[in-house]
């Protein structure tokens, strides 16, 4: 596929909205909005694909999905479509362009081959008109493309690629992805977890307290695979604004990179901020685009947000009763509100807390659950656990959280292109990592390099031990060699084998000390009968059993063990 330059240059900017979280304090409502605002001085992809159809295979495909008003739009930009024609909610990178996500996933042209590597930018509503309907959107909207271009190019492989609101999108789709479970023909309802070689998150609102940056890696310090060390920390300690949205990534972790700047509040909340995160579950659903548009709440936004209320009241104290015991637990009526305020909350699912015993030790009745003696002690527990869980609360507020989050030109929303500090031993921005991560994926996909998976290594490592020619050549030698001889192109996997072939079959009372390779109380001692690992008898020289009953327990422990 031919490329050509773009006839945009660096005028061509947009207005990047950023999300917005809603705090909600003692009943008083301040939206910590949304910035419209132009930040000039980014350099966005200068190249164009004249073609856009799934037809077209690539080694590589990067799926990116931008943040609040940073997608393509049906009817205004070119969308990809699939070989017989049909539109697909995405538009390859040139027909769309982000002054943000360029940068990282139009980093490997021109480091690889012309047509083996494109970027694929995903149509979803990406507004704050309702959150999870235009995130869930967004979710389905990624999958059917990665579904689209799998079913063309079986053999092409993907990156995930998000920002702000688009980090939750990338996140949920690639939770999806990594958990999915093959059908009995080995086949997946989106695609091969195996093909999706990495997943770059920045500003993730489902970030979960001390999370680091690279879940699941074998290091910690950077994804499986990738020898560069990322050095501007492993990310703070607090958790995102939507902790209720995180998950296990499956078989993607160790594949994926999620960034989080100190201070950027979407991804960064500080502990014990209870009314905060309560907040952002309450701004899910409003319309905050209505409500930044309009400045204040108006008759239509004040029944909307009044709506929005009275159902997560109803849904709280629908919680509480079908509990037979809530005022003698520990639950207080805060975290009942945070947990029915989720928009995935599914009433009737609900962990009953254990019942109280009385004096006799029998369960207190459930009628006696409400019984006014319970009340003292459950007030003294609600405000306790209120001042507790809030501690930071007052003080983040009293900051300007909307300043600090997305304060034009000093907002830690943008700090992922803007934190590298050489002198201080950081290199490579965030952004900039990710970019230098999603090349090195572009190379070997190029070059065919086989995909370097935990699974993979694991069966890579089994089909080592399980090979008759390795336990033969392992017999036959002595324990010292047998790492030698084993195949030279998977080093990674015998690290496992070498304590196995030495420290198994190793028994203490044999004389093995080379100090001391003659005790002549052990093979003359009569009140030590031969065992079958030290052979004494005189029909058979000491050197030959030694040898034989070393190597047999080296290759059977190995081989059998993982067997089952």
């Amino acid at each position: 596929m031919p490329l050509r330059r773009s006839a945009r240059g660096p005028a061509h900017r947009r207005r990047l909205a950023t999300s917005a979280v809603a705090f909600l304090s003692l009943g008083a409502l301040a939206v910590g909005g949304v910035a419209l605002t132009d930040f000039g001085g980014f350099t966005s992809s200068d190249t164009e694909v004249e073609l856009a159809s799934t037809a077209t295979c690539y080694d590589m495909v990067s799926i990116a999905v931008g943040g609040r008003g940073d997608s393509p739009k049906n009817g205004v930009t070119k969308m990809l479509t699939t070989p017989d024609g049909t539109p697909l909610p995405g538009a390859l990178a040139g027909d769309f362009e982000s002054d943000w996500i360029d940068q990282m996933v139009g980093a490997p042209n021109g480091q690889v081959k012309e047509g083996s590597y494109a970027a694929v930018y995903v149509e979803y509503p990406a507004n704050m008109a309702s959150y999870d309907e235009a995130v869930n959107t967004g979710v389905e909207n990624s999958q059917k493309v990665m579904r689209a271009i799998a079913a063309s190019c079986p053999n092409t492989r993907f990156a995930i690629v998000g920002y702000s609101e688009g980090a939750d999108v990338t996140r949920r789709a690639a939770m999806e992805i990594g958990n999915q479970t093959p059908d009995g023909n080995g086949n997946y309802g989106i695609v091969d977890p195996s093909k999706v070689v990495g997943v770059v998150i920045l500003a993730d609102a489902g970030r979960t307290a001390g999370e680091g940056a690279f879940p699941g890696s074998a290091s910690g310090t950077g994804p499986d695979g990738f020898d560069t060390v990322y050095q501007n920390g492993s990310g703070p300690a607090g958790a995102g604004a939507l902790p209720g949205t995180s998950g296990s990534f499956g078989a993607l972790e160790g594949k994926v990179a999620s960034f989080c700047s100190e201070g950027d509040l979407t991804c960064a909340m500080p502990e014990n901020t209870s009314l905060l995160h309560l907040a952002a579950n309450v701004g899910r659903q409003l319309d905050v685009d209505t409500l930044q548009r309009d400045g204040a709440l108006t008759p239509a936004t004040g029944a909307d947000m009044a709506m929005v209320l009275g159902r997560i009241a109803v849904a709280a104290f629908n919680d509480i009763a079908s509990q037979d015991n809530w005022l003698a637990g520990d639950e207080t009526f805060l975290e009942v509100l945070i947990k029915v305020s989720d928009p995935g909350y599914k009433p009737g699912v609900v962990t009953k807390p254990a019942a109280k015993v009385d004096e006799a030790g029998e369960p207190l009745p459930a009628s006696e659950a409400v019984n006014l003696a319970y009340l003292p002690s459950k007030i003294a527990k609600e405000i306790i656990g209120f001042i507790g869980s809030n501690t930071n609360t007052v003080q983040v507020v009293m900051n300007d959280p909307y300043g600090q989050t997305l304060g034009p030109g000093s907002g830690h929303h943008f700090d992922y292109w803007r934190d590298a500090d050489p002198a201080k031993g950081k290199p490579l921005t965030s952004a900039q990592y990710a970019a230098a991560w999603l090349t090195q994926l572009a190379k070997d996909a190029e070059a065919g390099k086989p995909i370097n998976t935990a699974a993979a290594q694991e069966n890579a490592r089994l089909a080592v031990l399980a090979d008759p020619t390795t336990a033969t050549t392992t017999s036959a030698a002595p324990t010292t060699t047998s790492v030698v001889t084993a195949p030279p192109a998977a080093p990674a996997e015998l690290a496992p084998i070498a304590p196995a072939v030495v420290a198994p079959p190793v028994d203490p009372a044999l004389p093995v000390d080379p100090a001391q390779p003659v005790d002549p109380a052990l093979p003359v001692d009569p009140a030590q009968p031969a065992d079958g690992t030290q052979a004494v008898e005189g029909t058979q020289p000491v050197e030959g059993t030694v040898t034989t009953t070393t190597a047999v327990p080296t290759t059977v422990a190995p081989t059998t063990t993982p067997a089952p």
